[in-house]
Order: structure tokens, then sequence, then C-alpha cells
């Protein structure tokens, strides 16, 4: 595991660890809290329904469908797991649904950090305690973690929380989510393109994009951003009303 891939193999999982697997061809991951035993806890809004836009993309980008859902039995060990959604826990197999297990890596430096140029694989905050992070999870299980949000409150959003205790404070922003962020800082180095052309030439137009592109992703990750503060997971499901 390091710069080029965060790939594991099963019997390197401890209780506690921030895992994920890429869904369709590695446009965005579906991440979770492996609790031990085989189990994983993690965040979902239901298979088909991952966006929550009530439009076509709901249909596309479907991040965690269980590993048997195709099948005519459901997991013997989940049961059937199609339509649930929330934080809900599940085998290791119906939360890969085929895909590798890879770890999400805390308390990176900046330079590993921007080296990582894909968002959701690592941040420079460092974890709490295997107990505070397993307590988080287990807690939230039977609590909940809010309403799904594929931008503000995703799974990812969730197994961070889990691992650091930390959520964002303010609302007029993209949440705690690496994924989410990068498409943002994508983004913004995309539509600012035809100014940066016109400042560079052609010579410095993908330098600049990097550019935007590694300070945008910086700036937002939950570690060095100003915004955030310790919460306390009791207090969850009171916040989530007020929402």
């Amino acid at each position: 595991m390091g710069v080029l891939s965060n790939k594991i193999d099963r019997k390197q999982l401890n209780p506690g660890d921030h895992i994920y697997s890429w869904r369709q061809a590695y446009i965005y991951a579906h991440h979770g809290i492996y609790i031990g035993e085989g189990m994983v806890i993690h965040f979902t809004r239901g298979a088909g329904q991952e966006t929550g836009t009530g439009t076509v993309l709901d249909r596309l980008i479907v991040s965690w469908p269980p590993f048997h859902a195709t099948t005519e039995s459901p997991c013997p060990r989940c049961g059937d797991q199609t339509k649930t959604d929330g934080v809900i826990c599940s085998c290791l197999d119906c939360f890969l649904s085929g895909g590798d297990l890879y770890l999400f890596q805390y308390g990176v430096s900046t330079a590993f950090f921007l080296a990582k140029a894909r968002g959701g694989t690592c941040t420079i905050a460092p974890s709490d305690p295997t107990e505070a992070v397993l307590h988080r999870a287990l807690f939230l299980l039977d609590n909940g973690f809010g309403g799904y949000n594929v931008f503000n409150n995703n799974c990812e959003d969730f197994a961070i929380y889990c691992k650091t205790g930390l959520l964002v404070s303010t609302s007029i922003s993209v949440g705690r989510s690496g994924q989410a962020a990068s498409c943002l800082a994508a983004a913004s180095a995309v539509v600012s393109s035809p100014l940066k052309l016109m400042a560079t030439g052609f010579g410095g137009l993908t330098l600049v994009g990097c550019g935007m592109y590694c300070v945008s992703r910086y700036v937002s990750d939950i570690g060095v951003r100003k915004d955030v503060t310790k919460v306390q997971v009791e207090m969850i499901p009171e916040m989530a009303k007020e929402h």
C-alpha cells in the first residue's frame, strides 16, 4: 500500500479500519468501517438512489449494490438488504460487491496527500483510537447519521466522522468527502480554463489547472480546514432532527 494504490488483503484488516471499494470502472467508491468478524458498518441511501436527485443519475450511480442482489437467494449472513438504507451492517462480501478492498489512510503528510491526486483515499487528519471509532460506528448503526446526501452527507463522510469525530460546522460548503471535493476542484479548474488560457497561453494551461485542482483539494480536506468541530456521537441524532 502506498502512493499508487491503497489496496490491501483481507488478512490485513483490523477492527476500526476505514475501508472502501471502487464502483463503476473506478468512477467513485463506497466507504465503510470494518468492525471485525467479517462485518462492515456503512451508510447508504439504498440501491439505485445514491444521488437522491430523482433523475437518471439515481440509476447510474449505485455505490452499494449488495453482492447477492443478482442471485435468487439473499446473503446467509446479511439477509435481503436490496431495499435497505441509512446506516447498516453487512458482511464484507456484500459490502465489496465483487470489488477489491482498499484502506483509507489517515494522518498522511501534505506531500503524500497531494501525490494522491484522486480524492477519497486519504486525509491529513489523524484517526482517533480504535475504541472511539467502533463506539461511533455502533452507535450510529442504532441511531442513524441523518439523511443521505451525495455532496454533503455520504458514505465517505460517515466513515470519516467515525474515524475522527469531526463535522463541518458551516452549511455553505461541500461536506468532508474527498470524492466530492475532488469533483468540485475539477469543475472549478475546467470552468476557469478560458481565463487561464488567456493569461498563460497553451504552455501554462495544464500547469495552472493542476495547481488549482491540488489547492482546492487541499483546502477542502478535513485535516486542514478551519470550519470543523469535534462532535460527540450522542449529539448526532438531535442534530439530524434540526436539519
